[in-house]
């Protein structure tokens, strides 16, 4: 073969390499934006099937039918004997001596079985014992240590209902300031073991918050005595009230995932019976007469000011101190006296609430 024909022969090959090659680069092109667009047509059909289902049911039920693990491992709890059934008391609980006896003594008085109350105080901190030992050694109140964790809520609350479910009928989910309030009922069992209550997995009642009653400072005295008073509903929300639960005992797969909610997988009910609808995490059929909870939110400003600076169980960030204090003046009276206890106590700004003094 003469050198011209073999010149020309590998001139044609590489010409004909280069050509298959851009094809190749076109069509691999072609095949990364068909992907693409396969990949994206996916998630759009997706996300519509959620929001289809999403209007079929509510999310309670949703999830209730779709995702549930939960399994009840005793029927035989509906209707039960009076006599046999269990509620204890989950709380966590720090720098709360003023008002730990007071808690305690509250919920014995209405038939609750057991508080596992949760010491969340710092490492060097106050000592429960030291206010409720005669409790704690009769066994009513069992102190777990979990002294200097932060964001400790809602691994105590699952760790709680985890460790207690198989022994007990029903759960309470309450924090220090927080006393459950039942109008005929001496003894919290025979509110729980009403028919109303037989298909309800979870009864959510209503925060009634009560007013700083304009005190300054901390009285030994009785949380009812010294704050009386009502914040209204048209301060809070409109008319909506916040809840907390409490979640009957021997189901196994319960995640509690909001310290408001427990877990919304569960059927909840409101203190009449009736499946509860929610915003957020306020009931939108409340009740402040009959079945409640008294919250002291506040209490005095000098109590209130310990509330904010201690820390949160949920937020390591100091953003909830404004929160809080957003909220307290909400709720209360704005004073000269207040504002000016606040900025030097916590070194915060508060500017804002000044122009609204009279």
């Amino acid at each position: 073969m003469s050198s011209h024909n073999s010149i020309y022969i590998n001139t044609k090959l590489s010409q004909e390499n280069e050509y298959m090659n851009k094809n190749r680069i076109i069509v691999l092109k072609n095949e990364s934006k068909y992907n693409i667009f396969s990949s994206a047509y996916i998630i759009i059909v997706i996300v519509y099937i959620i929001f289809f289902f999403s209007i079929i049911y509510t999310k309670e039920e949703f999830f209730i039918k779709h995702f549930t693990n939960i399994k009840e491992i005793k029927s035989e709890i509906k209707g039960k004997d009076l006599k046999n059934l269990k509620v204890c008391v989950c709380t966590l609980a720090k720098l709360e001596n003023r008002y730990i006896r007071e808690f305690v003594e509250h919920y014995k008085k209405y038939g609750v079985d057991k508080i596992f109350l949760y010491d969340n105080n710092d490492v060097n901190g106050e000592k429960f014992e030291e206010i409720i030992n005669d409790h704690i050694q009769n066994g009513f109140v069992q102190i777990l240590n979990w002294r200097g964790r932060y964001k400790a809520l809602y691994p105590i609350m699952n760790d709680c209902y985890r460790k207690n479910y198989h022994n007990y009928d029903w759960l309470i989910f309450y924090e220090i300031d927080e006393y459950i309030h039942l109008y005929n009922y001496s003894n919290i069992k025979l509110f729980l073991n009403q028919s109303k209550f037989n298909n309800c997995q979870q009864i959510y009642l209503n925060l009634v918050c009560h007013t700083d009653n304009n005190l300054l400072f901390y009285e030994n005295k009785s949380l009812a005595v010294r704050f009386p008073h009502h914040v209204p509903i048209t301060k809070i929300s409109g008319k909506q009230l916040e809840m907390k639960t409490i979640i009957r005992g021997h189901y196994k797969g319960i995640y509690i995932s909001n310290n408001h909610l427990g877990d919304i997988r569960l059927k909840s009910c409101n203190s009449s019976g009736k499946y509860e609808s929610l915003l957020g995490h306020y009931t939108l059929n409340g009740d402040q007469k009959y079945y409640y909870i008294d919250h002291y939110y506040s209490k005095s400003t000098e109590e209130f000011i310990l509330k904010i600076t201690k820390g949160d169980p949920l937020r390591p960030d100091k953003g909830y101190i404004y929160e809080r204090i957003e909220k307290y003046f909400k709720q209360n009276e704005i004073t000269k006296e207040k504002i000016d206890m606040i900025e030097q106590k916590v070194h915060i700004n508060l500017d804002k609430y000044k122009k609204n003094l009279g």
